[in-house]
């Protein structure tokens, strides 16, 4: 089974997608998340752990409309300290979104990069398309959300691996 169009993502309150939903103008993803930049190594990672508010709306039927992503602090300028700005930030940027309703949502893969770090649901894998698979096999490709890391894949049911 492959990707479908736009990937279902459940809503669960209290847990790591608890900011997702519809609004007036369609759906959105919230978080607050963390990244390193992409082909960053070494031993010293405080101070590339960059902290960031993150919004993501989409349209009606999931397709992307526009991302805010806004950096708060590294893990060595602290990290709550850092947590607790993207937060206010995020609910800032909630409160902004008219007739906002906490719900399931289903969105098509997006990429978007943002000082150096990948932000959206990415299709990854490499199923062979020679295979022939039953349809409810997990064919080796999924969606990885980054830099929140929240995997889906078949049955394509809403439900995340982490």
């Amino acid at each position: 089974m492959s990707v479908p169009g736009v990937i279902p993502i459940g809503h669960e309150p209290d847990y790591r997608t608890s900011t997702v939903g519809r609004w007036r103008g369609g759906q959105f993803f919230a978080s607050v998340t963390a990244a390193f930049p992409e082909g960053w190594s070494g031993d010293d990672w405080h101070p590339q752990k960059r902290w960031y508010a993150v919004l993501h709306r989409f349209d009606g039927a999931g397709r992307h409309l526009d991302s805010r992503v806004q950096f708060t602090g590294t893990t060595a300028d602290g990290e709550q300290k850092a947590i607790d700005a993207a937060r206010l930030l995020l609910d800032e940027w909630l409160d902004a979104l008219p007739e906002r309703q906490y719900q399931d949502i289903a969105i098509a893969p997006f990429a978007v990069r943002f000082e150096g770090s990948l932000f959206g649901p990415v299709v990854e894998g490499d199923a062979d398309e020679g295979d022939e698979r039953d349809e409810e096999e997990d064919d080796g490709v999924w969606a990885e959300f980054h830099p929140d890391g929240l995997g889906f894949n078949a049955p394509w049911n809403g439900c995340y691996d982490t």
